[in-house]
């Protein structure tokens, strides 16, 4: 699974109904509506690279009152589960 982290600029009356029409969006997984340099924040989650551009060229950057995105791809993903999973390895619990 291949995923970005999709920074969006709304033009600013529009930012709910923004995040409304990029969560509908196949594709996406999650949009957050965050505090800082930009409006939303939308996770894209893909098989391939090339669903990428379908997903954020293709249709994100075309939704009406989009202004302007950046795009990361992530490398790794780390949550607390994954980390704790890792550290127990060879770790038996003394009860």
């Amino acid at each position: 699974m291949i995923t970005a982290i999709v920074l969006v600029q709304t033009e600013v009356d529009r930012i709910p109904e923004v995040a409304a029409r990029i969560a509908d969006l196949d594709g996406v997984s999650e949009v957050y509506s965050v505090t800082g340099d930009v409006d939303l924040i939308a996770l894209v989650r893909v098989r391939q690279h090339d669903e990428l551009a379908e997903v954020i060229a293709d249709r994100l950057n075309k939704v009406e009152g989009v202004v302007h995105t950046e795009t990361h791809i992530a490398f790794r993903a780390y949550s607390r589960h994954d980390l704790e999973a890792a550290f127990a390895l060879g770790v038996e619990d003394p009860d």
